[in-house]
C-alpha cells in the first residue's frame, strides 16, 4: 500500500516543472518539511504539460520525457513517491514507468477512456473533480 491512512497525505510541488533548478529547490524544501513533520506522507507533484492555458503564448511545462526525468530524478534523490498528469491516453504506460500516482486534470475528469487507461496501470489514480461538476 503506498498510503497510510494514520498519515497526513501532502501533494505539493512545483505545480508545471519547469527544470532542475526549481525541481531541486522544491524537492529540498520538502525533504526540510517532512523531516521536520514525519506525520507527513509527501508526494511531489509536478505536471510536464500544463494543456489548460488561457493564452497560446503561456509556458506549458517541460514535455514528457524531460518532465519523466526529473520527476524520476527527485525520487531517486529524496524518495519522495511521485505525480504528475496525464492528458491523452497514449501517455498514460509511459507515465506509469516513473510515477506512483497519476492524476487526472479537472477538466479530463469525465473521460472514460483516459480513467480506464490510467487505472489499468496499476498506480494510484488521482482524480480532479472540478467545481464545474455536480
Amino acid at each position: 500500500m503506498l498510503f497510510d491512512p494514520r498519515r497526513l497525505l501532502l501533494i505539493a510541488g512545483p505545480c508545471s516543472l519547469e527544470g532542475e533548478e526549481v525541481c531541486r529547490a522544491v524537492a529540498g524544501a520538502l525533504d526540510a518539511l517532512r523531516r521536520e513533520h514525519p506525520e507527513l506522507l509527501v508526494v511531489f507533484k509536478g505536471s510536464f504539460d500544463k494543456a489548460n492555458r488561457t493564452s497560446l503564448a503561456g509556458a506549458r511545462g517541460t514535455g514528457l520525457e524531460a518532465g519523466l526525468a526529473l520527476l524520476a530524478q527527485v525520487k531517486r534523490e529524496h524518495g519522495f513517491p511521485v505525480l504528475t498528469d496525464v492528458h491523452e491516453t497514449a501517455q498514460v504506460a509511459r507515465v506509469a514507468e516513473v510515477c506512483d500516482v497519476i492524476q487526472i486534470p479537472a477538466f479530463l475528469c469525465r473521460q472514460t477512456d483516459l480513467l480506464l487507461a490510467a487505472a489499468a496501470t496499476g498506480r494510484v489514480v488521482n482524480v480532479k473533480k472540478g467545481q464545474f461538476l455536480s
